[in-house]
């Protein structure tokens, strides 16, 4: 179950939190000033969550490579300067 609590009722009761947290009991939202700002979830959410980044992270990888698997290294490095350089300018007419 989540619970969404305010910082400073987060402070008040933080060990009681932790322990609830470990026990698998409750994940915690915390707020401040209305806003989440945080979550408390137990270690083992955690490194599921972590496992779930990087599997995502590996797909983002496996299909940029395939995007890009028919270009030598030196028209990808050209086509990120050109990029670049269009943004720089971009950039700079909407500041001006």
């Amino acid at each position: 179950m989540t619970q969404t609590i305010k910082a400073s009722d987060v402070r008040s009761n933080w060990s009681q939190l932790l322990n609830k947290v470990f026990s698998g009991e409750i994940e915690v939202v915390v707020e401040k000033s209305g806003i989440p700002v945080a979550a408390i979830v137990s270690t083992q959410d955690y490194q599921k969550l972590q496992q779930i980044k990087q599997k995502r992270d590996f797909a983002l990888i496996s299909e940029i490579r395939s995007a890009f698997k028919d270009q030598t290294p030196e028209q990808i490095e050209k086509g990120v300067q050109e990029s670049i350089q269009a943004a720089r300018t971009e950039n700079k007419r909407a500041s001006s």
